[in-house]
């Protein structure tokens, strides 16, 4: 890379790989929450913040937390961060990039002896991921008091989950009355996840929105009959059925895809009664992940599905109960002012960007509700991710840190701004 960047590359690179070196034997990468070796990385990144010259702590939720003080505290707090759990076979660059980062713009603000008013923080979210306790995002819920506290209780073998963020440091007894109220802006840095800024040869995606997620469980039931002694037009048959309806809901989905705004659709999840060959199928089950930046598209969506279902399932011969909404999370938009202040650092930088939307849910989404966040991609290698083959160029991890670094220093001057005529950016 020939840009003269304002933090350094090679330090980004020691400690993705140092991070990447503590793994399961045989499963890279694999650095669950929860573990010793999730502990053992956890180690590693806070050294590096207290080498940096940063106050280290776990708060509550669990939270590993670096804070360099600004000049006037009281301005409130910008906030860097991601996470460095992984999925199982699956994390060298999902969440760790973001984190070393974060770390990176700490450390180069102290190379270039740049003080903020502002304090800075930077956060190793705990348990973005799927956790062992069936749940995610346990540390940006618990930061911002949007933790469920039934959740507490939830159990993996002998230990619930108040035992697992009391094993990290954190306090379960308190973290129900936490909630962070002093947090300026907050940035996450991200690989993207997806091909799209390869294929663009575009440097950032500046992310306009995280998709909202919602999950939809269908049945179909038909009615089960031998599989070899009844006639093929004398069947009620719920797989034929739920197979078509798949079909359909692909191709749906596709249609909203063409229109402006994110939207995906996929049947993951396929249960089959009474799953024997020689049994025309009486049952099956399925569930939809369904994501849309626009919220708009996801009404639209769920209508097209209810009225659809009815029509299979006179065409089929079969009953299709009412799709039922197993979870419902809306889209997440971007602080506008932020967006904005990531463009402007992008072009300080010299970095090629493009607005874009998340398929994929993120800390970010949990800090949003209560204060002003915005998040970067990086590309990584075909859009690979949650897979060992996941990989991002060094180069462009470190150029999304600049990005951030000079955005750092635009909230930070913007926020002086804001004061002193009494308006806000967000």
């Amino acid at each position: 890379m020939s840009r003269n960047l304002p933090v350094n590359a090679g330090r980004i690179a020691e400690d993705i790989e140092a991070l990447a070196d503590i793994t399961e034997p045989g499963r890279p990468w694999t650095r669950r929450a929860f573990t010793p070796l999730f502990l053992e990385g956890r180690a590693h990144i806070e050294a590096r913040m207290k080498a940096a010259g940063l106050e280290t702590r776990i708060d509550a939720a669990g939270n590993l937390i670096g804070r360099r003080t600004g000049r006037k505290p009281w301005s409130g707090t910008i906030m860097l961060g991601s996470h460095s759990d992984t999925v199982p076979d699956g994390g060298r660059f999902d969440g760790i990039a973001g984190v070393v980062a974060a770390l990176e713009v700490a450390r180069s603000l102290h190379d270039h002896g740049l003080e903020l008013d502002h304090d800075l923080e930077i956060v190793d979210f705990l348990a973005e991921e799927v956790s062992i306790f069936g749940v995610s995002c346990i540390g940006s819920r618990g930061m911002t008091g949007q933790l469920p506290e039934a959740w507490l209780s939830r159990v993996s073998g002998d230990l619930d989950l108040a035992g697992g963020i009391a094993q990290v440091g954190g306090e379960p007894d308190v973290l129900m009355q936490q909630k962070r109220s002093d947090i300026a802006g907050f940035l996450e840095l991200h690989i993207e996840q997806g091909p799209v800024l390869e294929a663009e040869r575009e440097d950032i995606g500046i992310v306009t929105a995280i998709s909202g997620i919602t999950r939809i469980e269908i049945t179909v039931e038909g009615r089960a009959d031998h599989a070899g002694t009844t006639p093929m037009d004398r069947r009620a048959d719920a797989l034929v059925a739920a197979s078509q309806l798949v079909l359909d809901i692909r191709n749906a989905a596709a249609e909203l895809a063409r229109t402006p705004g994110h939207f995906a659709a996929t049947v993951g999840e396929f249960r089959i009664e009474p799953n024997a060959a020689n049994v025309v199928p009486s049952k099956v089950v399925l569930r939809i992940d369904g994501r849309a930046e626009i919220r708009a598209d996801m009404e639209a969506f769920c209508r097209w599905l209810d009225g659809h279902v009815e029509k299979l399932a006179t065409a089929y011969g079969v009953t299709i109960g009412i799709p039922n909404r197993v979870s419902d999370n809306l889209p997440t938009p971007g602080d506008a002012g932020l967006l904005s202040t990531l463009e402007t650092a992008c072009e300080r930088v010299g970095a090629k960007y493009r607005r874009m939307a998340s398929g994929a849910g993120h800390d970010t989404a949990w800090i949003a509700k209560v204060a002003p966040a915005a998040m970067i991609f990086v590309p990584c290698r075909a859009g690979r991710s949650h897979c060992p083959d996941e990989w991002a160029d060094n180069d462009d991890i470190a150029l999304g840190a600049a990005v951030l670094f000079q955005a750092v220093r635009e909230m930070d001057k913007d926020s002086k701004r804001e004061k002193a005529d009494g308006t806000h950016t967000g």
